[in-house]
């Protein structure tokens, strides 16, 4: 049976959907980064950190720290009638890094967070999405009372590719995510058209 004109009408109004992954460090402003980007109330599995934590995850320059992200995060941005970006945001303590490969599939592209005060935490997802050929940027989250790095310190730091954008950002404030999130397109659309 032919479909109708109508049928297609309603398939074509359909927006694209296309994931992005934001990954990173335990507490380096991942749950964060979702909820100031996104335009819903972001589904958050934020969890009080009991004892049973402690000791396990290792809370040095994040002391003050008393949640943690158990499974994931979730945004979304509508860029347009026709595509519209879902945002995964990822556990990052190395005992929830098995979920990173199923949160992995399909993603369009990756933004990895790093803190500056603990470089290290960060390590792993660059590795991560390196190894997978997943675009990505290093989204330098600017704490307060954190020392401040250029750019370039912070990739010769983490020894990334100088195709990788690193851009400065406070995960906080909506204009600075949207930016990282415009710089992770355009790294996209880089890839894509060579």
């Amino acid at each position: 049976m032919a479909s109708t004109d109508s049928e297609t009408e309603d398939r074509s109004t359909v927006p694209s959907a296309l994931k992005i992954l934001i990954a990173g460090g335990f507490g380096a402003g991942k749950t964060t980064m979702v909820g100031s980007v996104s335009e819903i109330a972001p589904l958050s599995t934020e969890e009080v950190m009991t004892e049973a934590s402690y000791g396990v995850d290792d809370l040095s320059g994040v002391e003050a720290k008393s949640t943690t992200t158990v499974a994931l995060d979730f945004g979304r941005i509508t860029i347009s009638d026709s595509l519209v970006l879902y945002l995964f945001g990822t556990p990052g303590q190395e005992r929830f890094w098995f979920m990173w490969e199923e949160l992995s599939q399909g993603a369009l592209g990756a933004i990895v967070i790093a803190d500056t005060r603990r470089l290290e935490t960060c390590f792993a997802s660059v590795d991560f999405f390196e190894r997978r050929g997943v675009p990505f940027v290093v989204a330098v989250n600017c704490f307060e009372g954190a020392h401040r790095y250029e750019a370039e310190e912070v990739r010769s730091a983490l020894s990334i590719d100088p195709a990788v954008p690193i851009v400065l950002a406070d995960a906080r404030e909506r204009e600075s995510s949207k930016n990282v999130l415009l710089s992770l397109v355009n790294r996209v659309a880089e890839q894509m058209a060579a």
